[in-house]
């Protein structure tokens, strides 16, 4: 998988759109949240999914060499880092459809919180 492919899935989920976050592209739910489900990373070579704490679980014991937690507390809550050229595009799909539901999922973001 390359960056360019994962950025045509991320895109390809219902109503996402791409912008711009700390100098490297995400990937946000629509609506007013604009939760990000998704990045890639600077480097082009590596990305993350924002996955709860048991579905990043259950992708680091399928594919170990793919998945990794994200550094600190992002990577104890779920974020996920995915090196693409370990994966293929049928499990990262699954990973980023999780991910999109669980922006989705979300509750609005409360004014000041």
């Amino acid at each position: 998988m390359t960056a360019d492919e994962f950025r045509r899935m991320a895109l390809g989920l219902a109503d996402a759109v791409e912008r711009e976050h700390m100098g490297h592209p995400d990937f946000r739910a629509p609506g007013p949240n604009g939760r990000i489900f998704a990045t890639i990373h600077d480097s082009h070579e590596s990305g993350a999914l924002m996955l709860t704490p048991d579905q990043q679980g259950r992708f680091l014991r399928a594919a170990p060499d793919a998945f990794s937690p994200a550094a600190g507390a992002w990577g104890r809550g779920g974020a996920t880092t995915v090196r693409f050229a370990a994966v293929d595009e049928e499990t990262v799909g699954e990973a980023m459809t999780l991910a999109w539901q669980n922006v989705m999922s979300k509750p609005k973001r409360r004014k000041g919180s």
